[in-house]
């Protein structure tokens, strides 16, 4: 009878002690399985973070450099120029006003505006505003000593007028009569930001943030600004009267990319900081991206699933502890290993699903990072393309002023013979201002087809056409520089597939750099040569100047990469891609030490011609 009591007294210990036991591993694994979950979300918002930081550099970057070219174009401008000479009339001064207006309204810039050598402003976007600059002395402002100093100045400050922040790029007027400024606002970039729900700040060297889609941490610091700093921005009036704080932001212990964010009432949450520099300056684009929800929702998860599955194992294994106890050994090994496999089984379904879904996030991640970049490159090829509208502005400006001067020659001599009564002699007056006319017309018609934004189409156009065009477009500018132009004359009926416009684009790219290239040498010779091969027809430019150097000739298609101080690096990596695009190829032919010899080879067209429109831009 005892040993009966001692019996069931010792079942119900042995039960709860594996209950005690199992509590205890669900709680373990729970545990485990939430620190594994909370790394695994942490990484993948990392690798989030890393690809989105990229893409908002580039936004950032094609912004900026939408404007980077617009002071020189302006600064070679003749009535710009003459605008800070000695006693200019307030008839070219009323002139330079509505141009710049015009070219602000074009450009989306938010104000241009021309200062003398004293730092007097004399000509604005906004004259005749009530916050005019006109008038205003900004002699104090750095960006306007640099410019004067260097050719060449930019700083981020706020308006002393306006009280908005902005990027001011500055470029000095000739040998230094004046300097000529474009003001760059970063509104459509921070609204951008903000609608991707991420904090968003760009920080200069000194730790003092900028541009950000958070208003109120406009100007305050990574960390504190010392008494000699302060006393510097407040002398050059870079932030008004911003009292330069700290931002809220906290390292946390262990994590050296995670932060806390919070100041005063306002709840703390945490974040992950990523930053990377923005190219051709000094300035850090950082980036927060919030945890907290991601990580706990990923953490939950993890518990729930691992207590469910360390609950579902340790009830089996006592099942089948207690089964083996009262049936063969046998029996209970087969069944300890059905059990195990189908514990494997589902593991390896539960892993491969894991696998699958990540799979198709990357592979949606990817594309719509493919399309982005896509977008990107083609707005990019645009502002290279603007840029490349203001180097030879003044070659077109010179082009337009002769027909001008003689329209207004034959319109004098006209009005004489009419009071004369010769009547056939004016008619003949007449008709000369006509094909004068037309011929602005072309020129004017030619800008506006090279300005237009590019479609990718394929037909068969007019070499002969896109090379008049091509030289007609920087002859002007050769001529200024000394340069002798040598060139083929193609086969009137010679025909290749492409876009009109974009090949004119090319090679006026092409010649534009080889005239740099030997301007100012003692032979300086530019000379296109046609080669036809088969079905290949190829155009080389070659240059008789300094050529490209062994280490760099790897590089010149890359974006951004440039050999000229004022240069955006854009104009060979677009030429590339548009020959490419119609079907091409652009290479480095030459150029090591005696020259520089570019190739651009297209394909035949066919000799009958398709029914298509004709390429915008060709030649009446």
């Amino acid at each position: 009878m005892s040993a009966l009591t001692l019996s069931g007294q010792g079942k119900p210990s042995r039960r709860g002690l594996a209950v005690l036991v199992g509590l205890c591993a669900i709680l373990v694994a729970a545990w485990l399985a939430g620190r594994a979950a909370e790394r695994w979300a942490l990484s993948d918002l990392r690798r989030g973070a890393r690809s989105a930081i990229g893409l908002q550099v580039g936004v950032l970057l094609a912004e900026m450099q939408k404007q980077a070219s617009l002071p020189l174009a302006l600064a070679a401008d003749p009535e710009v120029a003459a605008a800070v000479g000695p006693d200019p009339g307030r008839d070219l001064l009323d002139r330079v006003d509505r141009r710049l207006a015009q070219v602000a309204a074009a450009t989306g810039s938010a104000v241009i505006y021309v200062i003398r050598a004293d730092g007097l402003t004399v000509a604005a976007s906004n004259a005749g505003e009530d916050r005019s600059f006109v008038g205003r002395d900004y002699g104090f402002r750095p960006y306007f000593k640099q410019a004067l100093a260097g050719g060449a100045g930019s700083q981020f400050a706020l308006g002393t007028v306006s009280g908005r922040p902005g990027l001011y790029l500055a470029r000095r007027i000739g040998a230094g009569t004046g300097v000529v400024v474009v003001k760059v606002e970063f509104d459509a970039v921070e609204a951008a930001w903000r609608a991707a729900r991420e904090v968003t700040f760009v920080t200069d060297a000194r730790g003092i943030v900028l541009v950000t889609s958070e208003p109120n941490w406009r100007f305050d610091t990574l960390h504190a600004v010392d008494a000699a700093e302060r006393a510097r921005i407040e002398a050059g009036q870079e932030f008004g009267a911003a009292r330069l704080e700290r931002l809220p932001i906290h390292p946390v212990a262990g994590e050296p990319d995670v932060v806390r964010v919070g100041r005063g009432s306002v709840p703390a949450w945490t974040a992950i900081q990523s930053q990377a520099p923005v190219p051709g300056t000094d300035w850090q684009l950082r980036t927060l991206t919030p945890v907290g929800t991601a990580v706990e929702r990923e953490r939950l998860q993890a518990w729930i699933i691992a207590a469910l599955v360390t609950a579902l194992a340790g009830y089996g294994l006592f099942t089948l502890a207690d089964r083996g106890r009262r049936t063969r050994a046998r029996l209970a090994e087969a069944a300890a290993r059905r059990a195990e496999l189908e514990s494997s089984v589902e593991a390896r379904t539960r892993a491969l699903r894991e696998t699958n879904a990540q799979l198709r996030a990357e592979i949606a991640e990817r594309q719509r990072a493919e399309a982005e970049r896509e977008r990107l490159g083609r707005e990019l090829a645009q502002a290279g393309r603007l840029a490349a509208l203001g180097q030879f502005a003044a070659s077109m400006a010179h082009e337009i002023n002769q027909p001008l001067a003689a329209i207004r020659s034959y319109a004098d001599n006209a009005a004489i013979l009419i009071r004369r009564g010769r009547g056939e002699d004016a008619a003949e007056n007449a008709a000369a201002i006509g094909r004068l006319t037309d011929r602005i017309a072309g020129l004017t018609r030619q800008l506006k087809g090279f300005a237009r934004r590019a479609s990718p189409r394929r037909e068969p156009v007019l070499l002969r056409e896109v090379v008049a065009n091509a030289l007609e477009l920087v002859a002007a500018r050769a001529a200024a520089l000394q340069v002798l132009l040598e060139a083929d004359r193609p086969a009137p009926e010679l025909r290749v597939l492409g876009d009109g416009p974009r090949l004119e684009q090319v090679l006026v790219n092409l010649l534009q750099n080889a005239i740099d290239a030997v301007a100012g040498g003692a032979e300086a010779r530019v000379c296109l040569r046609l080669v036809e091969s088969g079905e290949r027809v190829a155009i080389e430019v070659a240059d008789t100047g300094p050529g490209i150097p062994a280490e760099v000739r790897g590089q010149v298609f890359d974006a951004f990469f440039t050999t000229k101080a004022d240069g955006l690096g854009l104009g060979l990596a677009i030429s590339r891609g548009i020959v490419e695009d119609c079907g091409g190829n652009l290479i480095l032919a030459g150029g090591d030490g005696a020259g520089t010899v570019f190739r651009m080879e297209m394909i035949r067209a066919a000799d009958a011609v398709p029914s298509v429109g004709k390429p915008v831009g060709a030649t009446p």
